[in-house]
């Protein structure tokens, strides 16, 4: 038996699934489940180790903390 749960969206990714045909929405769903899946099957980190993980891809990738503070600033 399936249960629904509600999860926020920014606005682009809801239009693009409530544009989606009914096929397609279960495809959406179908992938949802499976990464959710693969999400939890992870090994558990705490929040500090995760925010390391993600600080040191976005350095790899070149976000400097200058650039950081920019994006931050136009938001």
């Amino acid at each position: 038996m399936d249960t629904t749960i509600s999860i926020p969206l920014d606005a682009t990714t809801a239009q693009v699934y409530f544009a989606a045909s009914s096929h397609d929405q279960q495809k959406m769903q179908i992938l949802l489940r499976l990464r959710l899946r693969e999400l939890a099957d992870l090994p558990r980190q705490s929040l500090s180790e995760v925010m390391d993980a993600i600080g040191a891809q976005a350095e790899a990738r070149g976000l400097t903390a200058e650039i950081l503070e920019d994006i931050l600033r136009d938001e």
